[in-house]
């Protein structure tokens, strides 16, 4: 059975509360939990101890009694003090959107290094929660100041946290060493990657699956993908295209979470050509849109080329603009695919040009030269030599160039 929660917001001006109480919800629902009601205050600042006023606090706790919720959800990071006087006033258990958000991860993780994330990102976020004395009972030895009890459970725990952290952070900075070697090695073997980023719940598993056939999961909610997936798929033009699925992303997403994911989001930052996904029927999808292309410029992308996705097309009945980097599509009823891979090839640099060239039989050692980093797609042997049509990389036209069949 899902838990029922109340959702929680203070309304300080600084962002859209409905919207974000929207995202909440779907949130919560992604998590587990059902909403029975949701309740905003409008404040010009948090209330220090409860972030809502004394009054509004205890409409909350009636309005617990009153669903049977078990679980109240603030859309606000809270202190660890903070999450104490609101259990003690109100008998259920708090959480706030981090802490909800992580939750959701955890749930989702699949490969080692997601896992490693997300333990990573809970642990940041509950070192400086956990609740206790302090540090003034921790220090140990002789002379004023250091006699009592030694060290607490507190400092026992918070030292463990920080070894854990320790630990996963080379876990991680060793996989992100091995990811950068694969980038590396497709540079060097002049293979080209697209990034399919987009907010989270845009389609981006779908695409991805309907263009490769990976099988990666594809659902209806938020955050179904945080491992990274890698796939190969072939252009109109011939060049073959290695497509990946970076983990969605979302308004407000936690610091922590963001340096956790970072490794998995730099692959749009080292890709040749980002894949844009939008969900053309949500009303919001122009400011999710802008979430996105902010986040890709914070981590150094804003100068790769980028297509943008109308995905969901089918659900609307208003006809979109589009352009030569703007294409249509419903990747769940396959459609609008030709037109999107024509508008990949078209904006992916060119890293190599496809040519029909006639070598001579005494040249014919230069078509083992196109192999080694293009591509064949047929060759005959005629009187005057060998005619092949192939896909030849920018380093060798100049040389193929006189070779060229008319």
């Amino acid at each position: 059975m899902p838990e029922k929660a109340i959702l929680v917001s203070v309304d300080t001006g600084e962002y859209d509360c409905d919207i974000s109480l929207d995202e909440l919800s779907e949130l919560a629902k992604t998590a587990g939990a059902e909403e029975t009601a949701r309740v905003i205050q409008k404040r010009e600042a948090y209330e220090s101890a409860t972030v809502v006023g004394e009054g509004k606090l205890s409409e909350i706790s009636e309005l617990c009694r009153l669903y049977s919720a078990e679980l109240l959800i603030f859309d606000c990071e809270l202190t660890a003090s903070q999450i104490r006087n609101i259990e003690d006033a109100a008998e259920v258990r708090v959480i706030d959107r981090t802490m909800l958000i992580l939750d959701i991860f955890a749930g989702r993780a699949v490969s080692a290094e997601g896992k490693l994330q997300v333990e990573l990102a809970q642990l940041k976020y509950r070192l400086p929660r956990l609740m206790g004395i302090g540090t003034s009972l921790s220090r140990l030895g002789g002379g004023i100041g250091t006699r009592g009890p030694g060290e607490t459970q507190l400092e026992t725990d918070r030292r463990h946290i920080r070894r854990r952290i320790d630990k996963l952070s080379e876990e991680l900075r060793e996989l992100e060493k091995r990811r950068g070697l694969m980038r590396s090695r497709r540079k060097k073997d002049n293979v080209q990657v697209g990034a399919v980023v987009g907010y989270t719940n845009a389609g981006k598993s779908t695409l991805l699956n309907l263009l490769t056939g990976a099988g990666v999961l594809a659902e209806d909610k938020l955050f179904a993908t945080l491992d990274p997936t890698a796939r190969s798929v072939e252009l109109p033009d011939g060049r073959n295209l290695v497509l990946i699925d970076t983990v969605g992303l979302i308004r407000r997403l936690p610091h922590n979470l963001v340096e956790a994911f970072k490794s998995t989001l730099e692959e749009a930052a080292s890709a040749d050509i980002i894949i844009h996904v939008c969900d053309a029927s949500d009303p919001e999808s122009a400011e999710k849109a802008e979430v996105t292309l902010k986040t890709l410029a914070e981590l150094g992308a804003a100068e790769i080329p980028v297509v943008t996705v109308l995905n969901k097309c089918d659900k609307i009945s208003e006809e979109l603009p589009t352009d030569e980097r703007t294409v249509k599509i419903s990747a769940l009823k396959n459609e609008g695919i030709p037109e999107l891979m024509l508008a990949i090839s078209r904006n992916l640099p060119q890293t190599s040009r496809r040519m029909k060239l006639l070598l001579p039989y005494e040249k014919a050692g230069l078509s083992a030269q196109i192999r080694q980093n293009g591509k064949v797609f047929s060759e005959e042997y005629t009187e005057n030599g060998v005619l092949i049509d192939a896909l030849v990389e920018n380093a060798l036209i100049k040389q193929m160039s006189e070779y060229i069949a008319e």
